[in-house]
């Protein structure tokens, strides 16, 4: 009998060592011709955009490469106010890019003190909406301090505050708006009971949701069931993910993932009926399948052969 979120062992590991970069996956290095890292990081924005790139260089065996995601890294966060990842990725470069990108002691200096500032200013105006009880910027307040300390990359303190914010919420926007901050800083923080959470309250608001926003929810549930090794929960909501997410989340997640996860997920769990009408035939996710015509290929090359097994997938 099938059981729900259980998967072959062999195709669970497909999974997750090839799509997650969990401890246990094995980095392949890949060739230079494999990956043009400037149009695969332009998918994403924000902190997310800048893990990416982080992540090639630690994974990839190929140097020139490495050294590129790294330039990028370190341009993208002088254009910041993290000093911290700033002098992580100055670590990491170790001279190799020359003097121009080490460590700018100068920049963290001044980031610093402009930052010390600006928070004094952001908690002093919080105390006054504080002292005056008004409930509207006192959520808008903490918002802001929120959004202070995730643009510094101190992640539990952001969280902290989008999460104050609840208590001042007045309408079903202000907590679909908490919602989505708290889920952010979630799935950075690698907290995805957070993340189904906060979920799963963002759709309980009374009032009908954005579909853009629907597609992000979907999304992140996705990554979450995802994370949590419930590969047929991960499928599903990453099928019913609305193309309307198109570039929308591209601080989380890039369409090209929704597809990639999404595929996967359902060839490791799906049998084949779900396959063909939750995959195949569903006309919403095939926009995404067409964003990567090799994991389309996959789809539907398996189905067509349908190996009876699906202990293995091999990925082109």
């Amino acid at each position: 009998m099938e059981v729900e979120g259980e998967v072959p062992a062999t195709a669970a590991a497909a999974i997750a060592n090839g799509l997650w970069g969990g401890e246990e996956a094995s980095p392949a290095p890949f060739s230079a011709e494999q990956l043009d890292v400037e149009a695969y990081a332009a998918q994403y924005s924000g902190r997310t955009r800048l893990a990416r790139l982080i992540f090639v260089a630690d994974r990839c065996g190929v140097e020139t490469m490495k050294l590129e995601a790294l330039r990028m890294a370190y341009d993208e966060i002088k254009r910041g106010e993290d000093v911290q990842l700033h002098r992580d990725v100055a670590l990491k470069i170790n001279v190799r890019l020359g003097p121009r990108y080490g460590l700018d002691q100068a920049w963290v200096d001044t980031v610093s003190r402009r930052a010390e500032q600006r928070k004094e200013k952001l908690e002093n105006e919080l105390n006054g909406y504080r002292t005056n009880l008004i409930k509207e910027s006192i959520r808008m307040g903490y918002n802001d301090i929120g959004d202070f300390f995730y643009a510094h990359g101190q992640l539990s303190d952001a969280f902290k505050s989008y999460i104050r914010t609840r208590d001042y919420c007045t309408t079903s926007k202000h907590i679909v708006q908490m919602c989505m901050n708290v889920i952010l800083v979630s799935i950075e923080l690698g907290q995805f009971a957070h993340v189904s959470n906060y979920v799963s309250k963002a759709e309980q608001t009374p009032d009908s949701l954005d579909p853009i926003i629907v597609a992000k929810l979907r999304a992140a549930a996705g990554l979450a069931n995802l994370e949590t090794k419930k590969y047929k929960l991960a499928a599903r909501k990453f099928v019913e993910t609305g193309i309307e997410l198109g570039n929308n989340y591209s601080e989380v997640i890039a369409p090209q993932d929704v597809a990639v996860y999404g595929a996967l997920c359902a060839l490791a769990s799906f049998d084949r009926s779900d396959l063909k009408s939750k995959v195949i035939d569903n006309i919403n996710f095939r926009n995404f399948l067409e964003l990567v015509p090799e994991v389309r290929e996959l789809v539907n090359d398996f189905y067509a052969r349908y190996f009876g097994s699906r202990n293995l997938i091999v990925v082109k």
